[in-house]
């Protein structure tokens, strides 16, 4: 046994090796077979990309044969289309350049005199030294430089041999690199969607022939939301180019069929790709006119329809269809721009979105859905939990309130706020929050309450003590600061008959906390609940205050937080109840156990109705109210 037990981190630190070689070698493989993975990628992108298209073609009759040929015919004539706008385009812009020259050096010394000039007038004597030591430097240099010259003799470059030749040559070469790319991405495609169906089966046998349903619903999953997002993603971008392109060309900026174009292209390029196209733009709208108005309308008009797109259209097409976080694009086109360059810069989103989709479907990936995945690593509950042990309860009410904003009080409570009470009562009951943690933890559930609940506390914060429970009893707190509020009996007594909710424990202490927050979820929906314990009610009833209204009392909630162990007791309280307050309603509050599931009993002998969660516990109140 001791033998084993040593072995097992020798295990786990082989297998961590294991893991890093293969990391490392992943990584070279990467890096030194880009010429041939890129190509094979970006094949792949753009057959989900017009494999929607493809379908289309083949609902109007075609083979798909044919469709495929005609789908990978028009996006070819479209690219070339587009560069050749692109280029004609830059030619344009490049013979008209020189006429600017005039308007570019005399913003560029505008420029000067407002940085570098100011800066100069402002160094005072020591800048005036300066410039003396600077000057004879360069007197003494220029001297030197002169008599170095007088003694060199001039060297005569032989004329260039070939004529236009050697340029065509040089066109060539520097075209055959792309063309070469592209001629090799359109075959790959071509047989991609040849045989799309076919590479989906092989791709089914591979990781998932043992459950052939769950792998087709992964797959079909994985490349319908791909081909939704390229798609939409192209649509985007072209859209956002035509609005550049109008739009500058109503500003009257020259060329603007090149920026629009540029624009749809650098878009897909994460975060930077449009900023970079609004920069080289702006500089041509510095360049055209003495002025700078038509450099802030280019600028104006690309933020306009960046925010626009961002966050109204994008929102509407994508919603969650990547599921990226920010931070995961970032990084992703950091990394493949290191390992691919300029095209993994293109390709990082793509890429990094079908790691994402391949983490949802297959385990072995999962991490990658965890790290690059915009869905929470914790759920609501847990997140609660995690920053309750830190006393981050601002956090806590600020996810909170985004929260309520779409649902109530009351269903926060039974969502988010009673299971991570329950995740706190297991690992308290395993010993496994230290003092300080426990400390933090209760601090901050009770302000979440407080500041949730809508009641102020009677004392400023920063006048309270430090330790909000020294009895750690959080639910006795709470309702001593409503006390301190409202007075004894938390309102007042001359009320409307009918019109008052008791809330009460089985006699638990666990149950105080949940009783009080069941009072808040009560008050929050406007009815006047109360928090008592039979002590108080026998209390009341002995020293009734003379403006106290007879029969202010309609319903009783039992709460009941452990249904196994305290259900007796809970049927005890409301027995006795019943016979105090013979007229009321009494509801049995049975919240359910994340961490257990007892069955849950629909009514008892002393107990008129059932609540199982918050929410219909209030629901009962208000229809009691309405009656």
């Amino acid at each position: 046994m001791p033998a084993l037990t040593e072995s097992l981190p020798i295990q786990h630190a082989s297998q961590r090796a294991l893991v890093i070689v293969a990391t490392g070698v992943l990584l070279a493989l990467l890096y030194l077979g880009k010429d041939v993975l890129v190509p094979i990628i970006l094949a792949v992108i753009l057959g989900l990309l017009i494999a929607p298209f493809v379908r289309r073609l083949q609902r109007l009759g075609l083979g798909h044969a044919y469709a495929a040929f005609i789908s990978v015919l028009l996006l070819a004539l479209f690219a070339a289309g587009l560069m050749t706008v692109i280029g004609s385009q830059i030619v344009h812009l490049a013979g008209s350049l020189p006429q600017y020259e005039r308007t570019i050096q005399a913003k560029l010394q505008i420029l000067h005199d407002m940085t570098i000039g100011r800066l100069q007038a402002m160094s005072g004597e020591m800048g005036k030294v300066v410039g003396a030591l600077g000057a004879r430097n360069e007197a003494a240099g220029a001297g030197q430089n002169a008599a170095a010259a007088a003694n060199v003799a001039p060297v005569e470059l032989p004329p260039l041999s070939g004529g236009p030749w050697n340029a065509i040559k040089g066109v060539l070469s520097s075209l055959w690199s792309p063309l070469e790319t592209t001629g090799i991405v359109l075959v790959v495609l071509i047989f991609v969607l040849l045989e799309y169906e076919s590479l989906r089966d092989r791709f089914i046998r591979v990781i998932g022939a043992a459950d052939l349903r769950a792998t087709t619903v992964a797959i079909n999953d994985a490349g319908g939301r791909l081909s939704r997002f390229f798609v939409s993603q192209f649509s985007v971008n072209f859209g956002v180019g035509l609005a550049i392109w109008l739009g500058l060309t109503a500003i009257g900026l020259p060329n603007a069929l090149l920026w629009g174009a540029l624009t749809a292209v650098l878009r897909f390029v994460p975060y930077v790709g449009v900023w970079l196209a609004a920069l080289l733009a702006a500089l041509l709208a510095a360049a055209v006119t003495p002025g700078w108005s038509l450099l802030l309308l280019t600028l104006g008009l690309f933020a306009l329809v960046e925010v626009v797109v961002s966050q109204l259209v994008e929102p509407q097409l994508y919603g969650h269809a990547t599921g990226l976080s920010p931070l995961a694009v970032v990084v992703a086109a950091i990394f493949w721009s290191w390992l691919w360059g300029p095209m993994g810069l293109v390709l990082s989103t793509p890429m990094t979105l079908c790691l994402v989709v391949a983490g949802r479907h297959v385990r072995a990936l999962t991490l990658f859905e965890i790290l690059l995945g915009d869905a929470p690593a914790l759920t609501m509950p847990q997140r609660f939990y995690q920053r309750a042990l830190s006393g981050d309860s601002d956090e806590i009410i600020a996810e909170a309130r985004l929260l309520l904003r779409q649902k109530s009080f009351a269903r926060y409570c039974d969502i988010v706020l009673l299971p991570a009470l329950q995740l706190a009562q297991l690992d308290l009951r395993q010993g496994a929050i230290n003092p300080d943690q426990l400390h933090k933890a209760r601090a901050a559930v009770v302000r979440v309450i407080e500041t949730l609940g809508k009641e102020a506390p009677a004392q400023p914060r920063w006048r309270r003590r430090t330790s909000v429970l020294d009895d750690d009893n959080i639910g006795h707190y709470l309702r001593q600061q409503r006390e301190r509020i409202s007075g004894r009996w938390q309102g007042p007594l001359a009320v409307a008959p009918g019109s008052i909710v008791l809330c009460l424990g089985s006699g638990v202490r666990e149950d105080d906390l949940i009783t009080e927050i069941l009072v808040r979820v009560l008050r929050d929906v406007h009815i006047d609940a109360r928090h008592v314990s039979i002590r108080d009610i026998e209390a009341f009833q002995q020293e009734r205050p003379p403006e106290a209204t007879p029969n202010a009392v309609s319903m009783v909630h039992v709460v009941i937080s452990d249904i196994a162990n305290e259900w007796e007791s809970g049927d005890a309280v409301a027995k006795e109840v019943r016979q105090r307050l013979a007229e009321a309603t009494i509801v049995a509050v049975l919240l359910p156990n994340l961490l257990e599931a007892p069955a849950l009993p629909d009514t008892g002998p002393h107990i008129d109705r059932v609540a199982k969660s918050f929410e219909e516990a209030a629901q009962c109140a208000i229809e009691k109210s309405m009656q």
